[in-house]
This record gives C-alpha cells, sequence and structure tokens, in this order.
C-alpha cells in the first residue's frame, strides 16, 4: 500500500519551520514530519550526542487528566486520581510526588502492551499529566475517557507544540532560555512562565541524553524554536537521528519492540511493575506478568552487536547452528559506535550477554552477540524530589 502524500497527513504547528530549514518531509505517525536536515542523519545524530539537539514531537499525545469535582484536600484528590488511572497501567501512580513523571505501561487483560506511556502528577493533586504514543493516542485516549467515566475529564493537548532538546549541553541552552528550568532533575516537570506564556516542561526525553521536552502553546511554538536555534549550542534535528539515538539507548519503539502480544516482562521492562502493583497483582494481565517474573517466558528482547551489514526490523535471528531462534524488532548502523546494533526477541536460554548468535541479512547469515543495553550509556541527571 503507497504512503500517504504529505498533503493528506496532519501538519504540526512547526511544520512551515522544517520545510523552510530544508527538512525532508515524509509521513509518520499520520503528520507530516522532517526525516533529517540538509546536514544528514549521520552529522545530526552526533550534533546531539555532543552539543544539543532539537526534535518537534509535536505528533504524540500529551494530555491533562482532571478530577471533575476536585476538592481543596491536595492528598484526597490525588488518591481520587490515581484509582481511575491505576487500574489501566502496572505503575505506582499513588507514590508519586508533586511534579514527578513515571515510565509505565497500558496492559490489556492478556498482559499485553497497549501502549508505553508517562504519567506524572501536577502540583494540583486532581491533575495527572499523561503523554502517549503518536499512533496510539486515539485510541489510549479513548480508553483511558471510557475508563474514568464521568469521575474525570481527560484534556487533549496534541493540538499544542512539544519540543524536545536533547544533549550534554541542554541544560546550558536552557540555563540562558529559562534558567528555573534547570532546578529540574531527570523525570520532573513543571509549569513556568516564558515571554508571558505558560508551558509545561519536563526533563526527560528518548535520546538517552540528558534533556527538557517543552509542550507550548501552538501560538507560540515558532518563536520557541526560534529562540532554541538562536542559540549556537542547539540544531534542528529530524526522525532518523531521533530513532538512530534511542536506539543506541536500547529504548523500545513502540509498534516494533513492543506491541499487543509483548509483556513487560518479555520487552525487559520489568522495572516498570512497580513493587506495589506487584504484591497487590491488580494490574491487567497479572497473572501472566507475575509468573513470567518468576522464569515461566518463551522469549524475551535482547540487545545484539552485529558483524556486516545492519539488520534491520523483521530479520532472522538464528543460533549457532543456523536454526531459526527469534526476529529483530529494531536495527540499524550506531554512530556513536561505528558498527550496527539490534534489538530483537530470542529464548531466555540465550540471553546472556556473551551468547553467540547470527542474524540473517540478505539471506546471508552474519555474526551476533548479545550484549547488555544500553548500547551507549545514558547519560540524565537525576536529582531527589
Amino acid at each position: 500500500m503507497a504512503e500517504p502524500s504529505t498533503e493528506d497527513l496532519k501538519q504540526t504547528p512547526l511544520y512551515e519551520r522544517h520545510v523552510s530549514a530544508g527538512g525532508r518531509i515524509v509521513p509518520f505517525g499520520g503528520y507530516a514530519l522532517p526525516v533529517q536536515y540538509p546536514t544528514g542523519i549521520m552529522t545530526e545524530h552526533k550534533w546531539t550526542r555532543d552539543h544539543a539537539g532539537l526534535f518537534d514531537v509535536s505528533h504524540m499525545g500529551p494530555s491533562f487528566l482532571t478530577l471533575s469535582a476536585p476538592t481543596s484536600d491536595t492528598a484526597a484528590d490525588h488518591a481520587a486520581i490515581y484509582a481511575l488511572i491505576e487500574p489501566l497501567v502496572c505503575g505506582d501512580i499513588a507514590g508519586l510526588k508533586p511534579g514527578q513523571l513515571r515510565y509505565t505501561l497500558l496492559l490489556n487483560d492478556k498482559g499485553g502492551t497497549v501502549d508505553d506511556l508517562m504519567i506524572g502528577r501536577a502540583t494540583e493533586g486532581g491533575t495527572l499529566y499523561v503523554i502517549v504514543n503518536a499512533g496510539t493516542k486515539d485510541g489510549d485516549f479513548a480508553l483511558i475517557a471510557k475508563t474514568v467515566g464521568d469521575k474525570a475529564m481527560l484534556h487533549r493537548a496534541d493540538d499544542r507544540a512539544l519540543l524536545a532538546l536533547q544533549g550534554p549541553e541542554a541544560v546550558n541552552v536552557m540555563a540562558a532560555l529559562l534558567p528555573e528550568a534547570t532546578d529540574l532533575g531527570f523525570m520532573q516537570f513543571g509549569d513556568f512562565d516564558w515571554n508571558g506564556v505558560s508551558v509545561t516542561i519536563s526533563r526527560c526525553g528518548y535520546t538517552g541524553e540528558d534533556g527538557f521536552e517543552i509542550l507550548a502553546p501552538a501560538s507560540s511554538a515558532s518563536a520557541l524554536w526560534d529562540a532554541l536555534l538562536a542559540d549556537p549550542r542547539v540544531k534542528p534535528i529530524g526522525l532518523g537521528a531521533r530513532d538512530s539515538l534511542r536506539l543506541e539507548a536500547g529504548l523500545p519503539l513502540y509498534g516494533h519492540d513492543l506491541d499487543e502480544t509483548i509483556s513487560p516482562i518479555e520487552a525487559d521492562l520489568g522495572f516498570a511493575v512497580s513493587k506495589r502493583r506487584r504484591e497487590a497483582a491488580d494490574f491487567p494481565g497479572a497473572q501472566r506478568i507475575l509468573a513470567e517474573r518468576e522464569g515461566q517466558l518463551n522469549r524475551k528482547r535482547v540487545g545484539l552487536l552485529v558483524e556486516g551489514a545492519p539488520a534491520r526490523e523483521g530479520a532472522e535471528i538464528l543460533d549457532a547452528s543456523g536454526a531459526v531462534v527469534g526476529v529483530v524488532t529494531s536495527g540499524g548502523f550506531a554512530p556513536s559506535l561505528g558498527k550496527a546494533i539490534a534489538l530483537g526477541f530470542v529464548p531466555p536460554a540465550l540471553t546472556t550477554p556473551g551468547t553467540k548468535l547470527q542474524v540473517s541479512v540478505r539471506d546471508r547469515a552474519q555474526p551476533a552477540e548479545v550484549v547488555p543495553t544500553p548500547f551507549v550509556p545514558h547519560r540524565y541527571f537525576r536529582k531527589a524530589i
């Protein structure tokens, strides 16, 4: 089936900025987005690792879930709002502190992953900041709205702009633009004033680097984009480098390394199943997931270092004898390493780092080795909350 033309796609508030900067526009998640700029993916990737890259991620699904009838009791309001969302996810939303974000998974009754998402507790007790993936946001929002019923209201914010500033110099860039935001630690967020406009800033991202995500009104998006790019430490970065950066960071991509058949344990995301929730066994698919934690699983996600050409999604993973034992779900060239890497699923017995495997690329077996992830160390800025 042919890809839709860019004329048939949604445009983010920054679309014209991408076009004027020479961005090569491609369809992605129903949106017209830049896959790269004239400098190219390799240069953009390395710039982000060394300096600060600016991404337009406005296609994502930011939203705010608010109690329909909040009270003046912050603790009671938080208890009421987390009780509404926790039946859908495996994370401890009750334990969030004001201004804290948590990575969690939206699960189906069989323990498969409907989506991976971020949920944060706002300073107001009855409000959660919820960010879901672009390709699943309509379904996610419908599921959340149906679950909370008339007890809470889901306010979609995907008509705004979401900018991601990532890289080791991101904090210095932010210090020059909005110094108060640099007090945030990894997985913390808050509301700030920028030129008289309220913006929501979180210290997170999907590159493995320190950085920030900024949710701003569409009317202010271009001015904010321009202000960030006025700093010589910042360059615009497209989807191509965003994918290679997240792959080096060993982070799963929904629809590839995660889907409705894959559990958190299979995906090597066991940390996302919070201790309190495990003990209560009160999340969707708990029976399956808890059994898998005890070793009753058939596959698990691993990182692979590949010799030769990159193994792309769908490539077969072979054991030393040449028998098919798994499949690659994400793969490509890692600019930071100068080597090909991949993520894929294999039987638990083959997940030990150092295990020698093979991948089939164009019907030719190439050596591969199981290695720990992330492939490139994370550089998040952690701070007590």
